[in-house]
């Protein structure tokens, strides 16, 4: 498939809803336990890019609290992140922080394979531009020929999704949606902070499998649009295509006005 933006077309996603949100934290935390061991029995090591948000921390969670995680080699996983929020290092509002709580520091990864993105207080300074060109030649120093991209063809990518259809930090008629360069500055953002660096559409398409994950009522407008086939400049979440395969797990309630009749699996 091509994989130039948030609007390319490949095979219909993939819906599975959970009964609640717990419930699809549990089996989104399997879920990844299963994708990551087979790709590195594929492939002798794994990567995964991780998400912020509610549900992308209880998924977390469960996969910390699972005796399944031992199936994955955690010393040959890359650990990327799809967006972060401008502040210094630490800061709990930090998707790494959250990550490093909920899962991170509780498994024997290789440190020099956990891939943050800049903080205010790292080598690039308060300088959002630079640090999101940093971000952008650790993604190309990774990427193999065989990527056919700037980025690694990353195995799992994680993505919530708004109640106003963004993912990442790519929102709904903002300038980023347009930016063709793989890891990119985000100014003005809708959500505090303001400043943030993202993934863009295209690094976002390049990997292997996309998972948007969404739990609770709110959702369910914006993935109901999604699904529908919506325009990504109106909900960012409706152009995101994995090139193998791209997963909508989803809890009842966000799922509660997908349209009858639409492929879904709903487990008991």
């Amino acid at each position: 498939m091509a994989r130039s933006g948030v609007g390319d077309l490949v095979s219909a996603p993939l819906v599975v809803v959970h009964r609640d949100a717990a419930l699809l934290a549990q089996a989104a935390a399997a879920r990844i336990v299963t994708g990551i061991a087979d790709a590195q029995a594929a492939r002798g090591s794994a990567s995964i890019v991780l998400t912020g948000g509610g549900i992308g921390g209880a998924t977390l969670r469960e996969l910390a609290s699972s005796p399944a995680r031992d199936a994955i080699d955690w010393s040959r996983l890359d650990v990327w992140w799809g967006d972060e929020r401008f502040l210094p290092g630490g800061h709990p509002e930090r998707n790494e922080t959250q990550a490093r709580a909920a899962l991170l520091d509780k498994v024997p990864l290789d440190p020099s394979r956990v891939h943050p993105m800049p903080a205010t207080d790292g080598p690039s300074g308060d300088d959002l531009d630079g640090a999101a060109a940093r971000y952008a030649d650790e993604l190309r120093a990774a990427s193999h020929p065989e990527d056919h991209a700037q980025v690694p063809a990353f195995d799992i990518l994680l993505l919530g999704v708004g109640p106003d259809g963004h993912v990442a930090s790519l929102f709904p008629e903002s300038p980023a949606l347009y930016d063709e360069r793989t890891a990119i500055p985000v100014r003005g953002a809708p959500k505090p902070p303001p400043l943030r660096i993202s993934l863009s559409a295209a690094a976002i398409n390049s990997a292997r499998e996309t998972w948007l994950i969404a739990a609770g009522e709110e959702k369910a407008g914006a993935v109901r649009m999604a699904l529908e086939g919506a325009g990504a400049t109106q909900i960012p979440a409706a152009g995101v295509k994995g090139r193998t395969a791209t997963r909508w797990l989803l809890d009842a309630a966000a799922a509660s006005r997908i349209p009858t009749g639409m492929t879904r699996i709903s487990s008991p």
